[in-house]
């Protein structure tokens, strides 16, 4: 900021350099809320003629759609000696402007505001400035009539015009010269000869005491006589005189004169009393801002070299903003020794150039980040810059966070495209031969044999589309915490037999060898059976898969002190070593896998380890690297009780009841397809089975049908299936119809929920003949 001219006072202003035809509500808004005029200039040019003639306290530039042109305004602005110093915000940039704006801060910018512009923020700066510019002139103004002050009494004392005055103590007589009498208010005719007793009747009343003090004093002392008071103005008010005297004394060394002088200071009183005031200002300014302000003098090593600097100020923002107490008078290095070397060779080359600067960095030592603007002070031998600096640590925490949430958000992204195409991929592998199946059967439905192996094929690709919705479904269950785990205390053998069964169709197509090391012991755990032989089958599939054509798969269970041990080993692909913690994340498939692989969503490994941790077990793998196959070792903690509930898998089913003949069978779906062929099925059984395709339908067909059994899908559109449950259970009538819920939902709050709902059994899509049958035989 500029010095405010000593002879031409002026009120601050603000200059507004803006090309549009409408200025910015908020910058009008603001500047009149303040009381402060705006000086507008409409280019560049114009703006340069305005900082040359006149100062500013603030000079605001409005972005004119070119970054570069805006960087030039401000450098000519600063370039300009009378504005050199003066702050210059740029404002009404784009948030998302696509250009940094570091070449503004460097062309000499101190903030840049973006749109849309917050009246908050630009009162707050402004006030800071403009106040700091009327601090400044107002300290001018004073230091000016101080000089007048002082010029005009040296020329008073050369001119001899000064009020002159004798007292003879004796006599009580004082005589004065006609400025003397007239500063006091002495009648002329009066003023040779007016006792002292006179002139104290001018005075202020709380003056008298302590100036008849002084005078008693010196003329029991002798030698000078010094006294400062208010006398009363004929006009009123008071005016400050300073009164200077010499004792004389007779020959018996008795005061017997009194010879001086006296001078109207009130002018300086006047002064010094402003400078007080406006020193009072911009201390309660400095003392009050948020931001830290220092000022610093910088020091140097032997070479001339910056290394380091003491704090000669500092306000109480200082300290919030640095957690360092007793600065002032402290070096940088006594505070914080390890403080970085690059913030004295920023601070010494403003101190040795006079070019202020902006910038953000990180004090290591302080374990924050500052917005830093520097910018010298004082004569440049005298080393001090001042400091302006405000703590953005959280603002750069969250930027880094931000940007990493955004690397994650593209990463996850990246997985998820990467899923749906292998989804697809999935999704067509089984599909392909149940249409070619279809294709087939319709062309050449007379040859039995070969029907009858198509339809294996379409019942093992239906199977594994299952197989994959199960997976998707059990994902979900885990990823929001709803699967129960139903534990018992089993034998791990059992674990090891039922997912070799399951799992022995991948492996004998492949034509692996599998070799299975049972323990020699019985391992008890507390698990779920279903759950654990749902991991070892994974892990299984998995080295089947990863595994060439003809390779050797382990199978190994072992007790190592209080955990039983399930390892499955493969001679397959293998893993590379920097990769083996991303093995077990969702839709992962590591390397080249994905080509070498026969199939796989990315989300079994996944599986494995959330159910063996819901067991409160761990999963590990380990590898040698590329084509040194893998090892996946599952432990788990083993039952207190070595008594196990179940004493093997199971491996077969019970013989199903007989399925009563000749049940009258509604099916309600909105699906058409789905309920011709479920009735379709139910009257090739030789049931009766009608469809009805939506809730209000089957309400209707109720009373007439007569149902023994209704087959009801939840999910219909209108009126749902619980809702047409409900319906049913309210009416007496309808008290021995038995409810079957037809769901894509099988976990089991889905099951809970529609038996509290009053259905009677639960069949999970797609149901296949021997679910169907086994529910109709329940009932």
């Amino acid at each position: 900021m500029s010095a405010p001219s000593t002879t031409s006072p002026q009120r601050a202003s603000v200059l507004l350099v803006c090309g549009r035809p409408d200025s910015d509500p908020a910058v009008l808004q603001v500047m009149a809320v303040m009381g402060e005029a705006v000086v507008r200039a409409r280019s560049p040019g114009e703006a340069l003629t305005l900082v040359r003639e006149q100062d500013f306290a603030l000079v605001l530039i409005g972005y004119p759609g070119d970054p570069e042109a805006l960087a030039d305004t401000i450098r000519q602005v600063r370039g300009n000696r009378r504005s050199t110093h003066t702050p210059v915000v740029a404002l009404a940039l784009p948030e998302q402007a696509g250009f940094s704006f570091e070449p503004l801060y460097e062309a000499g910018a101190i903030a840049v505001l973006t749109e849309p512009l917050s009246p908050v923020i630009l009162r707050a700066k402004a006030r800071f400035y403009i106040e700091a510019f009327e601090a400044m002139v107002q300290r001018g103004r004073a230091e000016s009539a101080l000089v007048d002050t002082r010029s005009r009494l040296e020329a008073i004392i050369d001119a001899a015009e000064l009020g002159v005055w004798n007292w003879d103590v004796r006599a009580d007589r004082v005589s004065g010269d006609a400025r003397m009498a007239s500063m006091f208010g002495i009648d002329p005719a009066l003023r040779e000869g007016a006792p002292v007793g006179a002139y104290f009747s001018a005075f202020h009343p709380d003056d008298v005491a302590p100036t008849r003090a002084a005078l008693a004093q010196a003329l029991a002392r002798g030698g000078l006589y010094d006294a400062t008071f208010r006398v009363r103005r004929l006009e009123g008010g008071w005016r400050w005189v300073i009164a200077r005297g010499q004792v004389e004394h007779d020959a018996h060394g008795a005061a017997s004169r009194l010879l001086g002088v006296v001078i109207d200071a009130t002018r300086q009183f006047e002064v010094e009393q402003q400078l007080r005031l406006s020193e009072e200002r911009y201390r309660t300014l400095f003392d009050s801002i948020d931001e830290g302000v220092c000022v610093i003098e910088m020091l140097y090593d032997s070479n001339g070299q910056p290394c380091d600097y003491r704090f000669l100020e500092a306000n109480p923002a200082f300290v919030k903003q640095t957690d360092l107490n007793d600065a002032v008078g402290r070096t940088m290095r006594q505070l914080a020794p390890g403080h970085e070397r690059h913030w004295f060779e920023i601070y010494g080359r403003v101190a040795a150039t006079g070019e202020a600067t902006r910038f953000e960095n990180e004090a290591r030592e302080l374990g924050r980040w500052y917005d830093v603007y520097a910018a010298r002070i004082g004569p440049a031998e005298q080393h001090r810059v001042a400091v302006v600096f405000n703590d953005v640590t959280e603002r750069r925490l969250g930027e880094n966070a931000l940007r990493k949430m955004a690397d994650d958000l593209a990463e996850a992204n990246r997985q998820k495209t990467e899923f749906l195409a292998t989804l697809a991929h999935e999704l067509r592998n089984p599909l392909a031969p149940i249409r070619s199946g279809l294709q087939f059967i319709r062309r050449a439905p007379g040859d039995a044999a070969a029907v009858a192996r198509v339809y294996d094929i379409m019942e093992r690709q239906l199977g594994h589309l299952v197989n994959l919705v199960d997976d998707l479904l059990d994902v979900a269950r885990i990823t929001r915490g709803q699967i129960e785990l139903r534990r018992e205390r089993i034998d791990l053998a059992a674990v090891l037999s039922a997912a070799v069964e399951t799992s022995m169709p991948l492996i004998e197509a492949a034509r692996h060898q599998l070799d299975v090391r049972r323990p020699q012991e019985p391992l008890i755990v507390d698990a779920d059976l279903t759950r654990m032989t749902q991991v070892v089958s994974n892990l299984l599939n998995n080295a089947a898969r990863y595994t060439p054509r003809g390779g050797n798969i382990v199978l190994a269970a072992e007790r190592d002190g209080r955990d039983a041990v399930v390892a499955v080993s493969d001679n397959g692909i293998g893993i590379d070593p920097a990769s083996l913690d991303d093995v077990f994340r969702m839709f992962t498939q590591v390397g080249e896998s994905r080509q070498q692989a026969s199939g796989g969503l990315g989300i079994g490994l996944s599986l494995v380890r959330s159910l063996v941790e819901l067991h409160g077990g761990s999963v590990t793998a380990s590898s040698a690297g590329t084509n040194a196959g893998s090892v996946f070792t599952v432990r788990l903690p083993l039952a207190s009780d070595a008594t196990p509930t179940l004493s093997g898998p199971v491996t077969g089913t019970a013989p199903a009841a007989p399925v009563r003949q000749g049940l009258r069978v509604l099916v309600v779906d909105d699906n058409r397809d789905a309920a011709e062929t479920l009735a379709a099925l139910l009257g090739h059984a030789g049931h009766s089975a009608p469809v009805a395709n939506d809730g209000h339908q089957a309400l209707r067909m109720l009373a007439s049908f007569q149902p023994h059994v209704v087959f009801l899908d939840l999910g219909m559109p209108g009126m749902s299936g619980y809702e047409v449950a409900a319906a049913i259970r309210r009416d007496p009538r309808n008290a021995d119809v038995r409810l079957v819920a037809l769901t894509g939902w099988g976990g089991e709050a889905d099951r809970a929920r529609t038996a509290q709902a009053g259905f009677d059994r639960h069949l999970t899509k797609p149901a296949t003949a021997e679910a169907i049958d086994a529910v109709l035989a329940g009932l």
